[in-house]
């Protein structure tokens, strides 16, 4: 079992910066890749970034590269998100994510390949 705890949601101006943690427990082997989704009212849930437990393989949404950084601290067994220049558009729930795998077939930004979720942290950017 994998227990996720996101922090570091809040409201900010548009262009500001936040930088969501994910502190995680339970067993590191069912913790191969982890990962940030979001989800906006009346959408659905979409990946941000994902990252492998060696830091190697790192994807990004089209929509968030550039602005936003995904890094982890195996030691400590957090996983973070920087992102810097705030849209609108970024508002979301923030999701933390974790699976003993990797996704299939490439399927880094699919929910459904991710076995264990946080309950999430809300982010609210204003223009």
């Amino acid at each position: 079992q994998v227990q996720l705890v996101e922090s570091g949601g809040g409201a900010v101006q548009a262009g500001g910066s936040l930088r969501l943690s994910c502190a995680a427990s339970g067993s590191i082997y069912s913790r191969y890749f982890m990962g940030w989704f979001r989800q906006a009212p009346g959408k659905e849930r979409e990946g941000v970034a994902t990252i492998n437990a060696g830091g190697d393989l790192i994807y990004y949404a089209d929509s968030v590269k550039g602005r936003f950084t995904i890094s982890q601290n195996n030691a400590k067994s957090m996983l973070y998100l920087q992102m810097n220049g705030l849209k609108p558009e970024d508002t979301a729930m923030y999701y933390c994510a974790a699976d003993s795998v990797a996704p299939y077939g490439g399927r880094w930004n699919a929910p459904d390949e991710y076995k264990y979720w946080g309950q999430g942290t809300q982010v609210t950017v204003s223009s």
